[in-house]
């Protein structure tokens, strides 16, 4: 007996060394914030020793401290069109503590030789942010009245990460398909190593098919998420609209472009939302009122500002927020006092108007000297009747070509035909006239949601499919695209917890600081692609007259007519985008 056992040692050193040859590393990282729920232990205890993985779902978030699942997966198939960008998520879990995890992907190619770049492909560990619930959701709440708990968000590309025992780690995998790749079968792996644990590998395969999807600068979606930059000058601790402040905005910004993003989010007022955000927004213009009573305008960081977007992508169109801020408060730089002057105007006073009239003539100006004025909007977000009534009849006596944007809670009958950007929340819904009469004047016709709808919605506790599916209703209503108010409006230290003093958790942000991406955004982006690969495919069948384009066509339609607000629930969301795939898979597949 103690030479067998002496064999096995000597059997099992040679393996135990092989397990820790890759060099060490440091994994280092930032601390997520303690589990307020208990953990599980009679699940742990039954659970095998060493590193677990398998493939898990894109559609769930796993709980940290939750043996995940029973049966493991060690194999996957995608389908895929040529430029379309697709995810997975691979879960790994141990009863023992694990160091240095590592995720490397292989080569995927096909079998005759054609290979992804390495560039296209990605791995990153899902980290986990402390969350709420729904609640009441719009109104200003403490987190000691909500319940709270762990969620899977963020997307971090730390090269290693260490594991406690009893814990969960999701990988979030990417694939980015060129769009000159050839069509057919591609496979590749997920290999696992850790120390002191044998290297595990995930296999996948990916059925390229033989359609083209454009590249995201050229998708029709309108994707409009407002942008915060005064959050990442508060979390990189530089000065407003110096060369540091630009340079650490700029993957922010490349990331939000290769989402589709088509807005630039300019404040040309201060405190154009009254200050609800964690960092509140300040003027890009400033207003200057001189000793002879003439109007001065420093358009200096509002031009830096709209150049810098451009150079990283975004450049479509230029939103500018407010006329109308909440409380119709204004301020601007006294030069005879020598004093900032804060004054009340409400829309339809001639105070209001002397305000703004030579702000519009000399703005105007401004944005057609600098070749903007075509792509420039006045923004306008939930405002009364009355006080919209008045700003469009102001601007429209001033600039008659100024376009207007609108995100509407509520039908203005009176302006509706004066927005050019119009946006309404997604309890409402456009007549077709409506819609038709606007597509024929080239308008925007899109719909948010915000901190008043439990699902579906984008918060951190939000089922993930809830994003996708937002793409999906677009497409179904013949929207043009989708408005969320918050790319990256901050809480105080959102890379722990996402609560915020106001509103349902994570309703401020899609992004975390580092310019890490977020199981919410990654889902944002996969129903954008789908709206595109409607648009295509419907294009396609709508102009061939064969039976079977025809037939295809009807299942199409068929499908995207259960896309209804009324429909959705947090549970069936999942379902609904999975089997809307399927029957675009079937009818690209031909």
């Amino acid at each position: 007996m103690k030479r067998f056992t002496k064999l096995f040692i000597l059997v099992l050193l040679p393996l135990t060394a092989c397990f820790n040859q890759r060099p060490d590393l440091s994994c280092s990282t930032y601390q997520e914030a303690d589990d307020p729920k208990p953990i599980k232990n009679e699940d742990w205890d039954i659970t095998g020793r060493g590193l677990h993985a398998s493939f898990g779902s894109t559609d769930l978030r796993y709980a940290k401290h939750e043996v995940p699942m029973q049966a493991v997966t060690k194999e996957l198939n995608f389908t895929a069109w040529r430029g379309e960008k697709i995810s997975a998520q691979a879960v790994l879990w141990s009863v023992d503590s694990v160091r240095q995890v590592e995720c490397v992907m292989s080569e995927v190619k096909t079998k005759d030789g054609y290979t992804i770049p390495a560039e296209n492909i990605q791995t990153r560990f899902v980290r986990y942010v402390l969350t709420d619930e729904f609640a009441g959701g719009c109104g200003y709440r403490q987190a000691v009245d909500f319940d709270s708990s762990l969620v899977a968000d963020a997307l971090d590309p730390a090269i290693c990460m260490d594991m406690p025992k009893r814990s969960v780690r999701p990988v979030w995998l990417s694939i980015k398909i060129p769009q000159n790749a050839p069509a057919g079968q591609y496979g590749g792996s997920l290999k696992i190593y850790s120390k002191k644990n044998p290297p595990q590998e995930l296999r996948f395969s990916v059925n390229v098919q033989d359609r083209v999807l454009p590249s995201s600068d050229q998708w029709r979606f309108h994707l409009d998420l407002w942008q915060n930059p005064f959050a990442i000058a508060r979390w990189y601790k530089v000065e407003p609209w110096s060369d540091a402040h630009f340079k650490v905005m700029k993957p922010y910004f490349e990331l939000l472009a290769e989402a589709g993003q088509k807005c630039i989010t300019t404040s040309i007022i201060h405190h154009p939302w009254n200050s609800q955000t964690f960092d509140p927004f300040l003027s890009m213009i400033k207003w200057t009122k001189q000793s002879n009573g003439a109007w001065e305008y420093d358009y200096s960081v509002f031009d830096r500002w709209v150049e810098f977007a451009g150079e990283c992508g975004i450049g479509e169109q230029i939103n500018c927020y407010t006329m109308v801020p909440w409380g119709n408060n204004f301020r601007y730089y006294d030069e005879k006092t020598g004093e900032v002057v804060k004054v009340n105007a409400e829309p339809g006073t001639s105070e209001y108007v002397n305000l703004w009239k030579p702000f519009l003539v000399d703005f105007a100006s401004h944005l057609k000297g600098k070749g903007w004025f075509g792509q420039t909007t006045i923004a306008m977000d939930e405002r009364p009747e009355k006080a919209m009534v008045e700003v469009i009849k102001l601007i429209k006596s001033v600039e008659p070509d100024f376009k207007v944007s609108l995100a509407a809670n509520h039908w203005i009958p009176e302006i509706m035909d004066d927005i050019h950007d119009l946006c309404v929340a997604s309890e409402f819904n456009y007549t077709a006239e409506m819609k038709r009469k606007r597509k024929q004047e080239g308008k925007i016709t899109t719909y948010y949601t915000c901190c008043s709808e439990n699902y579906p919605n984008t918060f951190t506790f939000s089922p993930p499919a809830e994003s996708a599916w937002l793409g999906w209703y677009a497409a179904a209503m013949d929207l043009d695209g989708y408005l969320r108010w918050a790319y990256n409006s901050w809480v105080e230290n959102p890379l722990v917890d996402s609560r915020f003093r106001a509103w349902p958790a994570g309703d401020t942000y899609f992004v975390y600081p580092g310019a890490m991406s977020s199981v919410r955004f990654e889902r944002l982006i996969e129903g954008i692609q789908d709206f595109e690969k409607i648009q295509i495919l419907k294009c396609d069948l709508e102009s061939d007259t064969s039976k079977v384009a025809k037939t295809k066509l009807a299942i199409l339609n068929e499908k995207l007519g259960g896309f209804k607000m009324d429909r959705i629930s947090g549970e069936t969301a999942a379902g609904m985008v999975n089997k809307g795939r399927e029957i675009i898979n079937a009818i690209s597949q031909d």
